[in-house]
């Protein structure tokens, strides 16, 4: 018996027992698609995760302060601390001391309460330079932001975000209303496209002051010239590293530290993030992924079930073909197709059902699903597989039947 031969019979052999076919095949169809969904739901995680850290601006570096010490001697955790200043700012905006540095800005930011109309929102309102739309990689949706007269001249001017605006206009169109901050008013000259969130803020929440005016009439000048956060954007992707070291090397030699490991602040990178929380999802993929695998295990049973009760059925048929002369070989190559073409038939339907869920379900549950052409073949032939292996018993069985035996059967 060729193989053409081979592939006919087994196919005949399936088809004639359609229904108990098809509920074989529904256990490796299930796995199959819940092994592709879980990878694409990590793999989609991951991108949307990627893209929210980035959103942060491109190339960025974070400088946080480290902790702090009341006067009982209690610490606070890293970033209550006043130790950055509006001095380590500009010297790390330094070409000279830091020519791997495209940008700098600087934050100070407290929580206010905003009134326009009739109507309170409370924000966090930040004090900052006009390099902060730059290296934060940010876009204006209408006016203009902050520029260097504005901070000079202390100016009571203010950018909002998009979401801000809505709250306490109902519109995002509201350049050149006025707003109530901490009592006094400010003109809006702008309004900040909508960026979406981070992992800890809402980065369209957000009212933008010039630093100099955040610290004269917002902070009561408590705040000195300490700031909160420092973003440096690297000057290309490729300078990110030697960004860093230059900041850390900066801030050391200003703080007068010798050691990095006695440094009051800390530095962070994009990369680090994403990393991080791609390492999360990867981990938590890889455990969804053993959970969907073991329907396939359940599957695999279900085949080898299917061809024991069919070698079992069949043992008059076996008996005869080998009374024929078939040989062993050509009895087992027949009930491992059988076996295949069932692993098969689940590992496409599997396929095209998980590939449909995909593409249908992001919109549903609100995160993205990729697609993964690799876990997708290595499903197809994990199927495939999971039908040779479990067949090779009721085949090897089947092969072994002795002729008189097999044709005494009723």
């Amino acid at each position: 018996m060729n193989w053409s031969e081979t592939l006919h019979t087994s196919w005949a052999a399936v088809r004639s027992h359609a229904l108990r076919s098809l509920l074989t095949v529904l256990g490796i169809l299930i796995g199959i698609a819940a092994v592709i969904m879980t990878v694409g739901l990590g793999l989609g995680t991951q991108k949307d995760v990627s893209a929210q850290i980035s959103s942060l601006g491109s190339n960025l570096l974070i400088v946080s302060p480290g902790s702090s010490t009341d006067s009982s001697g209690v610490r606070g955790g890293f970033g209550t601390g006043a130790s950055l200043t509006q001095a380590d700012a500009t010297a790390l905006a330094s070409s000279i001391n830091a020519p791997d540095i495209g940008g700098v800005a600087a934050e100070t930011t407290t929580s206010l309460s905003l009134e326009a109309n009739g109507t309170n929102w409370t924000t966090t309102v930040t004090g900052t330079s006009p390099s902060w739309l730059d290296v934060r990689s940010r876009t204006l949706a209408s006016g203009e932001f902050l520029d260097a007269e504005d901070v000079a001249s202390n100016a009571s001017v203010v950018v909002l975000g998009s979401e801000t605006a809505d709250e306490l206009f109902g519109s995002p169109y509201v350049v050149g209303q006025s707003v109530s901050i901490d009592g006094q008013d400010y003109e809006v000259i702008g309004v900040l496209a909508s960026a979406g969130s981070d992992s800890s803020s809402n980065l369209d929440d957000v009212a933008l002051v010039p630093s100099s005016t955040a610290t004269t009439q917002l902070f009561g000048g408590s705040s000195g010239g300490s700031v909160s956060t420092i973003y440096i954007k690297a000057a290309s992707d490729t300078q990110l590293s030697a960004a860093y070291q230059e900041a850390q090397t900066v801030l050391l030699n200003l703080h007068g530290i010798a050691s990095a490991d006695d440094a009051d602040f800390t530095i962070s990178s994009q990369d680090a993030l994403v990393g991080a929380a791609t390492s999360i999802y990867q981990t938590l993929t890889v455990l969804l992924t053993g959970i969907a695998a073991l329907s396939l295990l359940v599957g695999g049973i279900g085949v080898m079930n299917i061809m024991l009760v069919s070698v079992t059925e069949r043992t008059r048929e076996i008996g005869l073909r080998k009374a024929l002369g078939a040989p062993p070989w050509a009895i087992r190559r027949q009930f491992l197709v059988e076996a295949a073409i069932l692993g098969l038939s689940g590992g496409v339907l599997g396929a095209v059902l998980g590939i449909g869920a995909a593409l249908a379900l992001p919109g549903v549950i609100g995160s993205s699903i990729v697609v993964s052409p690799a876990a997708v073949g290595l499903s197809i032939a994990v199927a495939v597989a999971i039908g040779i292996v479990f067949g090779v018993y009721p085949a090897t069985r089947a092969a072994r039947l002795a002729p008189i035996d097999a044709l005494r059967s009723e």
